[in-house]
């Protein structure tokens, strides 16, 4: 199950009209105040859930923009280690390198998944090329024992980060903060004694929940809001314009 972050704004009437039910609920049954402690209880889950909620999908946020310094710095490692190779075989692998750059930019641009047909062709292209090329003559003896690691790392790392790109909490996670806010919206309007409803608390309330559900989803899914690390690709750009 996969969320927008604009899904968060259904809330924001629900919340508003759930609030409505709770206070002309309790208009109507005239009861008497009660202990609010299962209200505190319910209040006080919800504000758990929805900063363990926030605080997991910054964590994962910022995983997301550690994975591509070290694509960066794998990528690089290994196209410097093309000079043990013969000099006569390392034009065309160069090239295969700032071809590959180019295939994993723009990744949060799209909803598709992470690894490219493209990536992947270029990738065989690259190891077998390689593999060839550290047994030539004329290269460093260390060529094998250096680049192929190189390599390796660097073919590794996108599938580490498609794993990253696709770990979200489970669907559950986001239907009972859903739950909650409505539970905890239609609870702030039974808790209104007062006859007259506050219309200014009443919408500030629900604004509050739903630009913060709003945001963790935006943050959770960065290629499905507003939100698409783009600058991410400023990273990969520089190990690209080194590649001359």
């Amino acid at each position: 199950m996969t969320l927008s972050p604009f899904d968060a704004f259904f809330l924001l009437p629900a919340m508003i009209v759930l609030q409505q039910l709770g206070h002309g609920l309790r208009l109507r049954r005239q009861t008497a105040p009660q202990s609010s402690a299962i209200e505190g209880a319910v209040f006080a889950l919800f504000g758990l859930l929805l900063a363990f909620t926030f605080s997991g999908a910054v964590a994962r946020y910022d995983v997301h923009r550690e994975l591509v310094t070290d694509e960066r710095n794998a990528i690089e490692t290994a196209y410097l280690r093309l000079d043990l190779l013969p000099p006569a075989s390392q034009p065309p692998l160069r090239q295969l390198f700032r071809d590959y750059v180019n295939s994993r930019l723009h990744l949060y641009e799209r909803a598709s998944d992470e690894v490219q047909p493209a990536t992947e062709q270029l990738q065989r292209q690259i190891w077998q090329e390689s593999v060839v090329q550290v047994a030539a003559p004329g290269g460093n003896p260390d060529a094998a024992k250096l680049l192929l690691p190189a390599l390796n790392q660097m073919i590794d790392i996108t599938a580490t980060r498609q794993n990253a790109f696709n770990m979200h909490p489970p669907a559950i996670i986001f239907l009972l903060l859903f739950a909650l806010s409505g539970g905890s919206a239609f609870l702030a309007g039974y808790g209104m004694t007062t006859e007259r409803r506050s219309w200014l608390y009443t919408i500030a309330f629900a604004f509050a929940v739903t630009l913060t559900i709003y945001a963790t989803l935006e943050i959770e899914y960065p290629s499905q809001g507003l939100i698409r690390l783009t600058n991410t690709d400023e990273i990969l750009l520089q190990v690209r314009d080194l590649m001359k």
